[in-house]
């Protein structure tokens, strides 16, 4: 069938791990986004094949290779939690990730997006508009004067912890079945960074956070709940997804979620395998819409983080998911919410731009 191109903008890619992880093998990072590579999900050449204009480029320090541990005869799994992270170690790492945002920038590969006017003109120019995200905040103490440098270079959002324990709160693990209730939620420290991001205006993303932290963001923020990638616990109850009793919460708060394109997170048996059908992604997509109406679901791909449907492949196959929600029945005017303007709404609330 034929269909109108949606430009994407996604709530959550990796793909600035992927090019530290090779600059550090002697790869050019500049080069590989530019000319395009077989490795991974996102470069220039494919993002715009697929329409991928932009989205939440994630400074994320890794725990060593993440594993899933092999499911039992039920098919269950609990991953190890990795340890903490030393912050002075995590600073630089973030620094080094950070640096390969701005060379691009520089480069004229891509556009670092302050405001939502950045991210309109950087998709109306053809230009990737990136939005620079902490994802977990090793990186920063509890004083915080970390953070309001990183704000001043350009960072617009941040998760307080990934799927491991910091000075901030806990996360949940990859874990399958098993609920996102999984422990404690933010520390006294947690509840201060939350109260500076909503001062500076930065997002407060609650994709890896467990279910007792998502409750403590939510009594303390004053801006709209955002889960940057994560599905509905109801079709696939891994730890990582949220509740119907979330869902809720984020529709009171009028805010977004992004529906995470791994396949651990989109099938009814929360394994790793790229055979699974798009009609998963369409059901997720489906589900949040019942729950918390058209205008609080979007996209949050995990890009370059994750195993995703080989029906998609990478970010040229993006407007294979476009096409099915098309055929399910989505207007235009409804895939234009999902792929771009609930985003862009958010987080001009949360970036306190004038109406």
């Amino acid at each position: 069938m034929s269909f109108p191109k949606q430009l994407v903008f996604d709530g959550h890619n990796d793909v600035l791990l992927r090019l530290w992880s090779h600059a550090a093998r002697g790869l050019d990072p500049l080069r590989e986004f530019a000319d395009g590579t077989s490795a991974g999900h996102i470069d220039r050449p494919r993002a715009q094949r697929g329409g991928l204009a932009g989205g939440f480029c994630a400074i994320y320090i890794p725990s060593g290779e993440l594993i899933l541990k092999t499911p039992d005869a039920d098919g269950h799994y609990i991953t190890p939690m990795p340890g903490p992270l030393d912050r002075l170690r995590a600073l630089d790492i973030a620094l080094e990730i950070g640096t390969i945002a701005f060379q691009l920038e520089q480069a004229g590969l891509w556009k670092i997006c302050r405001s939502t006017a950045d991210i309109r003109g950087a998709m109306t120019a053809g230009t990737f508009a990136a939005v620079l995200h902490l994802e977990g905040c090793e990186p920063i103490g509890a004083d915080l004067s970390v953070l309001k440098s990183f704000h001043a270079a350009g960072l617009r959002s941040l998760g307080p912890v990934w799927s491991r324990h910091n000075i901030f709160g806990h996360g949940v693990p990859f874990a399958y079945p098993m609920s996102p209730d999984t422990g404690p939620g933010l520390t006294a420290a947690g509840f201060e960074l939350v109260r500076e991001c909503n001062r500076l205006g930065i997002v407060v993303d609650l994709a890896h956070i467990t279910e007792q932290g998502f409750w403590d963001v939510a009594k303390t923020t004053d801006q709209p709940l955002v889960a940057s990638h994560s599905n509905a616990h109801a079709l696939t109850p891994v730890a990582r997804n949220l509740t119907d009793r979330q869902l809720d919460a984020v529709r009171e708060s009028a805010g977004v979620v992004g529906l995470n394109y791994a396949t651990t997170m989109l099938r009814p048996d929360g394994q790793e395998n790229a055979d699974t059908p798009i009609a998963r992604m369409v059901a997720h997509i489906r589900h949040m819409v019942e729950r918390m109406g058209i205008d609080c679901v979007a996209l949050g791909s995990d890009y370059d983080g994750a195993t995703i449907p080989a029906d998609i492949g990478d970010a040229a196959g993006q407007q294979t998911l476009i096409a099915a929600l098309a055929a399910d029945g989505f207007t235009d005017d409804e895939l234009a919410k999902i792929c771009r303007e609930n985003w862009l709404r958010v987080l001009r609330q949360t970036w306190r731009e004038a109406a």
